[in-house]
């Protein structure tokens, strides 16, 4: 492999977690502020508990989100480590041929 196809396979990589972990924390600040709109709602109206509001399909959503939000943050750590391999490689290509 070349190194500057390593140096591209990285940051390809970094981004794509960039945008994934954007994505996921996204979608959890879209859940919490849609669930704490609901829980005022329920608070409002006595005779309606915050249960009613909350599916199982709102924590699916949520744990998901947070899942992603973890693969993206080990992706990019993964990204950042083939990065700083790549440039340690041409360091030492560097100091050989000099």
């Amino acid at each position: 492999m070349e190194i500057q196809s390593a140096f591209n396979a990285g940051l390809e990589g970094f981004q794509k977690a960039t945008e994934k972990a954007n994505e996921a924390a996204a979608n959890i600040a879209l859940q919490t502020s849609v669930n704490s709109s609901d829980n005022k709602v329920a608070q409002e109206d006595n005779t309606l508990s915050i249960d009613q509001y909350q599916t199982s399909d709102d924590s699916v959503s949520i744990n998901q989100s947070i899942i992603d939000l973890k693969v993206a943050e080990l992706q990019a750590k993964a990204s950042a480590t083939v990065i700083s391999t790549a440039d340690e490689n041409l360091g030492t290509l560097l100091d050989v041929r000099v």
